[in-house]
């Protein structure tokens, strides 16, 4: 796969996306990461080899540690990709507006005379 679509398979899971947020906040080791959610270390672990994978974390050895960091490199080029498209949503929902604006002035007035 690209890298691309390597970024986007490894966002497609909601606790991978957790994981990412609580990075942003900082590094942290397995242990931290696993806390919060109902599943094993090793379930957390898996998860953060597809992020690794993706190029989204790094893991570094600190003493017996092994914090996590987040790598947010992946994640710009993701948003690119996705800005590419806002803009074309933007300017469809612009001639949308436009064309009912258009319509609108064209309609004759129903003004009810007493």
């Amino acid at each position: 796969m690209d890298a691309l679509s390597t970024t986007f398979a490894a966002l497609a899971d909601p606790t991978r996306r957790a994981i990412l947020a609580r990075l942003a906040a900082g590094e942290a080791n397995v242990t931290e990461l696993a806390e919060p959610f109902a599943m094993s270390q090793p379930a957390i672990s898996k998860h953060l080899k597809v992020l690794e994978r993706a190029g989204l974390v790094t893991r570094s050895r600190a003493r017996q540690s092994r914090p996590c960091r987040l790598e947010a490199v992946p994640l710009k080029a993701a948003a690119d990709w996705v800005a590419y498209y806002r803009r074309y949503w933007e300017q469809s929902f612009d001639q949308l507006a436009a064309h009912l604006d258009e319509l609108q002035q064209q309609e004759p007035s129903h003004e009810r005379k007493d």
